[in-house]
């Protein structure tokens, strides 16, 4: 009976936690993640010291982009999510960033050629000839992007056996940079142990990162849940790997 009620308050827990923004400080000490090597947000951060206009797309709550240390006289953030929208002006303001509610399709609200750098996060789809467009020429494009097949483990757990992932393979980006008209510059990938110890870690994670198991609810997975904490209680915390690549891209 303990371990029913252990479940059920777990369960409880990871399914209360708001999950807006893009801040995962909640799961400290009940999942990690490793950190990609070449350290995104210190890149961005460089790149912004010298430009004199920049755009950030799918911010998400604004987190990364705060951490510019000099932030260029433009700097602009579009995010398509309403909820995470007042969370990035808040976050923002810290930077003198303006941020754009956008559609969840093309095109950018800004005229062509409006900046010398575009940045973007774990973007959800990247709209290759809008880079282009609102780039300057000699402008770049700079992000890190999931790759195929992230968390996989943890897809399959909930969801079962799954196809070969079919897209968010880093050539796919190179190929699509290119046909846009860009000269990708710098490719890098890195494969990211990612532990879970805990089931309310986990419906956390399946909460706020959507796509790993799209439609995923915890009445809807209520058993698939169950099986998964029964798991992580009789073999350890439960380790899946996320897939990362940093593409860099400039207009000719």
């Amino acid at each position: 009976m303990h371990a029913v009620r252990d479940f059920e308050d777990l369960i409880a827990e990871g399914a209360g936690v708001p999950v807006d923004g893009w801040d995962f400080s909640w799961l400290a000490g009940r999942a990690t993640e490793e950190r990609p090597p070449w350290g995104y947000a210190r890149l961005v951060g460089a790149r912004m010291a010298t430009v004199a206009a920049a755009l950030d797309i799918d911010t998400g709550g604004g987190e990364v982009l705060a951490e510019t240390p000099t932030p260029p006289p433009l700097l602009v953030a579009t995010e398509a999510w309403p909820p995470n929208v007042e969370v990035a002006r808040r976050t923002l303001r810290r930077v003198g960033a303006t941020v754009v509610r956008v559609a969840g399709a093309p095109p950018l609200p800004f005229r062509d050629g409006s900046f010398d750098l575009v940045t973007s996060r774990h973007p959800v789809e990247t709209w290759w000839d809008e880079i282009v467009r609102v780039l300057r020429p000699g402008g770049s494009y700079l992000s890190q992007q999931i790759g195929a097949g992230t968390v996989r483990e943890l897809s399959e757990a909930i969801l079962g056996p799954l196809p070969p992932p079919a897209s968010r393979h880093p050539e796919q980006a190179v190929a699509a940079a290119r046909a846009a008209g860009l000269e990708v510059v710098d490719l890098r990938t890195a494969t990211l142990r990612t532990v879970f110890h805990d089931i309310a870690a986990v419906v956390y994670f399946l909460r706020k990162v959507i796509w790993t198991v799209p439609g995923f609810t915890v009445d809807r997975y209520r058993d698939e849940l169950r099986r998964l904490h029964d798991r992580i209680r009789a073999e350890g915390p439960f380790v899946a790997h996320a897939q990362r690549f940093l593409i860099e891209a400039r207009r000719p």
